[in-house]
């Protein structure tokens, strides 16, 4: 079974300050899978000094792109047709990253071919 890393292009939005013009821009963000390590869980990576990676259920997120859903510390719902948002909460506020709903869904069949690659040692 293979990694899935995709690069994308996102707008963050953070609760902590006046965004600034380069925070209202898109900037990459990372997303992560690796089914042999943790196949039910997905990995997001924001950028910058403040970036973090936060890990949450795959399904969290497919679902999430029909109907708004999570709690806790992640959720998901789509915005329109062709946007996406996913909203991280954390002790140092609120992030919300916006996503083309595409990206989301190219990353998805993305992980979901990579779980069903037969394992090969």
């Amino acid at each position: 079974m293979s990694v899935v890393e995709q690069y994308a292009r996102a707008h963050i939005v953070t609760d902590t300050a006046v965004p600034s013009a380069d925070e209202t821009s898109a900037v990459p963000v990372t997303l992560r899978y690796d089914p042999e390590h943790d196949p039910r869980r997905v990995r997001v990576g924001l950028p910058g000094a403040g970036g973090r990676e936060w890990i949450f259920d795959r399904r969290l997120l497919e679902e999430g792109l029909r109907a708004p859903t999570g709690s806790g510390e992640v959720r998901v719902w789509p915005c329109g047709r062709v946007q996406a948002v996913v909203e991280f909460h954390s002790a140092q506020g609120v992030s919300v990253v916006q996503f083309e709903r595409q990206t989301l869904l190219r990353f998805l069949r993305r992980t979901y071919t990579a779980a069903a690659e037969p394992v090969t040692h």
